[in-house]
């Protein structure tokens, strides 16, 4: 069960991406891909709900290609308890990301990652956590992408 809804939420989040036009290309080793922060194409999150934000950098989330993205999220942002169907490598590009592994959302449990801050969590693993300041986080792996909340009242598509 939690497999389907993994893959559901996964080919909700790509096609709401889609829709917005934030898919891009996978990169496949042709010359360089080069770009500045002024480059990057922001838009909602429709799996986050307000005060996040997306900037594709390459990849379909919906497939099984690599993929880099970036989050940009407001001041005191929550990350409600959810988990991912892979890999989550996360680095903190701007502003403090608080973050813990567990699935009740307690901020006292988090731990700060300041600019330069990474975290690395496998699949099916609950964690949760909040931004202080406006907070950017680069995160890259390899699709399909999806997340699905610990608690379905946390979930902004429902």
């Amino acid at each position: 069960m939690k497999t389907q809804t993994a893959i559901l939420t996964s080919a909700a989040l790509t096609l709401a991406m889609a829709a917005a036009g934030l898919q891009a290309a996978p990169y496949h080793g042709d010359g360089h891909l080069l770009g500045t922060p002024d480059d990057l194409s922001w838009g909602p999150v429709g799996s986050m709900g307000e005060g996040a934000e997306i900037a594709i950098i390459e990849g379909n989330l919906g497939e099984e290609v690599p993929f880099t993205f970036r989050l940009r999220l407001e001041d005191g942002y929550e990350i409600k308890p959810h988990v991912h169907p892979a890999y989550e490598r996360v680095t903190v590009l701007q502003g403090t990301l608080h973050f813990a592994h567990g699935e009740t959302f307690d901020p006292d449990a988090t731990k700060r990652l300041p600019v330069g801050g990474y975290a690395i969590m496998a699949p099916g693993y609950p964690m949760f956590g909040y931004a202080e300041g406006e907070t950017i986080i680069q995160l890259h792996g390899t699709g399909p992408w999806g997340i699905e909340y610990i608690d379905p009242d946390d979930d902004p598509r429902s």
